[in-house]
């Protein structure tokens, strides 16, 4: 008897139907700058509109691009069953990035790599990368699914997020402009977004909780449902303050805050010449990080080097327009507030 693709693991027809389960959630999230390319090789995507009310007219453009995964969150996922949202989480953690250079993000590929087939697995993914494309702003142009049996196990998947933007040069925010007396914003977290879940996990296992334990701390939700948060975009945030400063420069600097916390991303865009002071005492983290640190006896140092500890992005702001400039972020529904300063320095991150 001849071997053949599904013997090896591989059904090219379920492959099919999951296929045909994705482009409705592509079609969703596509702008007119779109070019239709159903069934191309690659996603098609015009820089500007060709009429006149939306066009862009860029005088100096640069692309930006990022990519990004979700890490160990998604074994919660497939733990519990829970597939929907973990594709939030992917399209978060690269248009966070984005934003930090004050692009306006484009479009977004996924890459989807499973043990085994299953379309109505992969749906439930999908929908949840066009949602957070949908939040985010950006068109879904396209994607890969690969069917890899050995490599990953039945139940097994990962993934990985690609996402372009555009910035005009003049308005390209790095950082450069930071300087002492700035205030330092912080926009707050949805919870532990995406990173920092190997530690979760552990603390998790090593206290023998399972997923739907509701420890009293987290006002009656499952660690499931808290682990599960997904990552909050700030798209809407970010675009709305620079539209509203179409000629000023009052976004100084942007830091999306992930594994290392305020130490390792702010700093990376601090000049030499000062430093960042938080005042960790001027927000109250979301519960489930007093729990973990609690439950797993963790060092109030290895917190904040592990997680965004409730706040997912920083803005450093000329103090004059700091109470300006976060009105309008919690406006745009994202709560922020001051959470410290710049001051004369070296270029470091230090908490007082």
């Amino acid at each position: 008897m001849s071997a053949t693709y599904k013997d090896a693991g591989v059904d090219l027809d379920v492959y099919a139907e999951s296929m045909s389960r994705l482009p409705r959630l592509m079609h969703r999230t596509h702008s007119p700058r779109v070019i239709p390319s159903d069934g191309g090789f690659a996603g098609l995507f015009q820089l500007d509109f060709a009429g006149k009310l939306f066009a862009r007219n860029y005088q100096d453009p640069v692309l930006v691009s990022g990519t990004d995964g979700v890490g160990t969150k998604l074994k919660i996922a497939q733990q519990t069953d829970h597939h929907q949202t973990v594709g939030i989480d992917l399209v978060g953690m690269c248009v966070n990035d984005l934003l930090c250079t004050g692009a306006e993000p484009l479009f977004f590929l996924d890459y989807v790599a499973m043990g085994r087939d299953d379309p109505a697995r992969l749906e439930r993914i999908v929908q949840g990368i066009s949602d957070g494309c949908v939040i985010g702003d950006m068109a879904l142009l396209g994607g890969e699914t690969a069917i890899m049996p050995d490599m990953y196990g039945d139940e097994d998947y990962d993934l990985a997020g690609f996402a372009v933007g555009v910035v005009e040069r003049s308005r390209l925010i790095d950082g450069k402009q930071i300087s002492e007396g700035d205030v330092v914003l912080g926009l707050a977290s949805s919870g532990l977004h995406s990173n920092g879940f190997s530690l979760v996990r552990k603390v998790i296992r090593d206290a023998k909780c399972d997923w739907d334990h509701a420890p009293p701390q987290l006002e009656g939700k499952t660690l499931a449902e808290v682990c599960l948060e997904p990552t909050r975009i700030y798209t809407a945030a970010i675009r709305n303050v620079l539209a509203h400063y179409r000629v000023k420069q009052v976004l100084h600097g942007l830091a999306h805050i992930t594994g290392g916390g305020f130490e390792e991303n702010l700093d990376r865009i601090l000049p030499a010449q000062v430093d960042a002071v938080i005042d960790a005492s001027s927000w109250n983290a979301p519960p489930i990080f007093g729990w973990l640190q609690e439950t797993g006896k963790i060092e109030t140092s290895e917190m904040r080097r592990v997680f965004n500890m409730g706040i997912g992005m920083t803005a450093v702001v000329s103090e004059f327009y700091a109470a300006s400039i976060a009105s309008q972020i919690n406006d745009a529904g994202v709560p922020c507030h001051p959470v410290g300063k710049i001051v004369a320095g070296t270029g470091t991150v230090r908490y007082q």
